[in-house]
């Protein structure tokens, strides 16, 4: 994590016009070779709204998901160095939720027994016989949602967790409509059944 503070790095995030608009590869290997925060500021910038939102939608508080937006902005100083992204806004929006994610288990048990229950009920899980805690249960969803393919967990986070339709889904991600439908049933279906072998474990 870096040691910069949230007004230090909020200055790379505003103060990149002098940067010329170039595409999310060559930004990130420009950021990967210089580790210029300007550089990683504008490519976050480009972003910041969307991961804004995908925090409201998490932590449904306006100031929390603001210092979530700076929070991830610190945790993508070090990781984009280390990570091979290949579809930056895709890879951003999981590293955001599992931000969420992780805030929502540390400030409230009750939260996460919500958020769980939720995608429980939405996916037909509700039939899984886990007799464990809901925390256990949501380490588990979160596990096995690590092992999707890229598209089908950023599809099936959208479409379930987050009750997006298949066209925002497909406008937020820009697959076509036909896959978005695809990966959520592919995802949803893989997704059952790792859950289903990490219960019965």
């Amino acid at each position: 994590m870096s040691e910069l503070c949230p007004g230090q790095l909020l200055k790379f995030i505003k103060n990149n016009t002098r940067i010329q608009e170039q595409d999310d590869a060559a930004l990130i290997a420009r950021y990967k070779i210089s580790g210029d925060l300007e550089v990683l500021g504008q490519l976050y910038n480009k972003y910041m709204h969307l991961v804004f939102g995908v925090c409201l939608n998490y932590l449904k508080d306006e100031e929390q998901s603001k210092d979530a937006v700076m929070q991830i902005f610190e945790e993508l100083v070090s990781k984009l160095k280390v990570h091979e992204v290949q579809n930056f806004k895709s890879w951003l929006h999981v590293l955001s939720r599992n931000h969420c994610l992780m805030a929502i288990r540390k400030n409230s048990k009750n939260t996460t027994v919500s958020l769980e229950d939720t995608f429980v009920e939405n996916t037909e899980f509700v039939h899984l016989d886990m007799d464990d805690t809901k925390e256990t249960k949501l380490t588990v969803m979160e596990r096995c949602m690590e092992t999707l393919s890229e598209e089908q967990r950023l599809s099936v986070d959208l479409f379930y967790l987050q009750e997006k339709c298949y066209k925002e889904v497909a406008d937020i991600t820009g697959y076509e409509m036909v896959k978005v439908k695809s990966y959520i049933q592919n995802g949803k279906r893989n997704l059952k059944i790792c859950i289903e072998k990490n219960s019965s474990e």
